[in-house]
């Protein structure tokens, strides 16, 4: 099958006009300007993009990956799907031990069948001063015996763990987890740069949502998000306009080309209604579109968000107005090559057939992933 549009989004560059051979599940050949044989499908002026990858995502459509049931993920997976993300994480938040180990083994099931890319802990081990979301008396120190239990429950499943280096334990855990083939990410974290730097050294590779849930940058002082800025590693970005200021988002994709990976950070209301929902054990109400812990007032911490990739693109280009080639390799290829995803993330010959296409507002019109289109009366006009 040949497909045709106006822009396909390649590596390298943006292909305008570009085509693409497809053979069951795989990209067979790229090319620029008219394709070798009238295209099977035209698609006019839209665009074409790598199937997204997110990293970092809690839930969608009402269900939440905590559940630990395929059911629940299911949910989830395809409350997301039909906004363009073809690969994702199951993250976890902080819960007791039991749960979280339950979860995982679960969850793990899913990984292996190919449902799911692997499974984030985003907790327990993150710092009581920076703890956001997370429930502050599940919060305990990475020991080598909790760091192993909760990886075997996985067996090969946990593919991320975020945890605050400053905490006892930190670094040695960084190290164990990076023996491990698994990625170490700073992040809920008071460490100061020195402390970031170590875990850097012990094999840290990504700063979770960068700044958000971390020591303010300042001049004297530039803790965990100067240290990360100044290495060589990938960075998560909330682009949903509530988490990070546009003005953010274009000074880090300068000071980190290649480097930047968006993430929805996502719980159960993205492409649900406000109302009530819970993150793991905790209570969360969202309200226009923004998710913030239950609490008297209103004005809890930030809970994740209610964003869906497709809006993360359209808000950095849009927006933020940053290049269209730089925001999908942030959004599919970066997050892909972070997690050594060699089969997604790029329109190559070779990845599987996981495409996006946007029409001239970004918004997406049609979804294929391993070859097949998702229901078009489910896709989002």
């Amino acid at each position: 099958m040949i497909l045709a549009a106006r822009q396909v989004v390649t590596p390298a560059r943006v292909l305008a006009p570009g085509w693409l051979l497809l053979d069951g599940d795989r990209i067979v050949e790229v090319g620029e300007g008219a394709p070798p044989h009238r295209p099977d499908v035209d698609l006019g002026g839209a665009t074409i993009t790598p199937g997204f990858v997110d990293l970092h995502v809690h839930g969608g459509g009402g269900a939440s990956f905590d559940l630990g049931t395929a059911d629940a993920a299911a949910v989830v997976a395809d409350a997301h799907l039909v906004h363009g993300t073809t690969s994702m994480a199951a993250s976890l938040v902080t819960d007791t031990a039991e749960r979280m180990a339950a979860a995982v083994r679960e969850l793990g099931l899913l990984v292996r069948d190919g449902r799911l890319a692997g499974v984030h802990l985003e907790g327990p081990w993150l710092s009581p001063q920076r703890s956001g979301a997370h429930q502050p008396g599940s919060l305990t120190h990475p020991d080598p015996a909790a760091v192993h239990d909760l990886l075997a429950a996985g067996d090969g499943a946990v593919r991320m763990v975020t945890l605050a280096p400053e905490l006892p334990g930190g670094v040695d855990a960084v190290r164990r987890l990076a023996e491990a083939g698994v990625v170490a990410a700073v992040g809920h974290t008071d460490a100061t740069y020195d402390e970031s730097r170590a875990a850097l050294d012990a094999g840290a590779r990504l700063g979770t949502h960068l700044f958000n849930a971390m020591r303010p940058l300042h001049h004297r002082d530039p803790g965990a998000v100067g240290a990360l800025l100044d290495a060589p590693v990938d960075v998560e970005l909330i682009a949903d306009g509530v988490h990070l200021h546009p003005a953010v988002l274009r000074t880090v994709f300068a000071a980190k080309p290649g480097r930047c990976i968006l993430v929805t950070d996502a719980m159960a209301a993205a492409g649900a209604p406000d109302g009530d929902y819970r993150l793991g054990p905790m209570a969360i109400e969202v309200r226009d579109g923004v998710a913030r812990l239950a609490s008297p007032d209103g004005d809890g911490a930030i809970a994740g968000s209610t964003l869906t990739m497709d809006a993360a693109v359209r808000f950095c280009v849009r927006t933020a107005g940053l290049p269209l080639l730089d925001v999908v390799h942030a959004a599919s290829t970066a997050p892909a090559r972070a997690w050594g995803l060699d089969d997604v993330g790029a329109i190559e010959a070779g990845r599987r057939a996981d495409l996006v296409v946007l029409d001239e507002e970004l918004r997406v019109t049609r979804v294929m992933r391993a070859g097949a289109w998702v229901s078009p009366s489910s896709t989002p006009a």
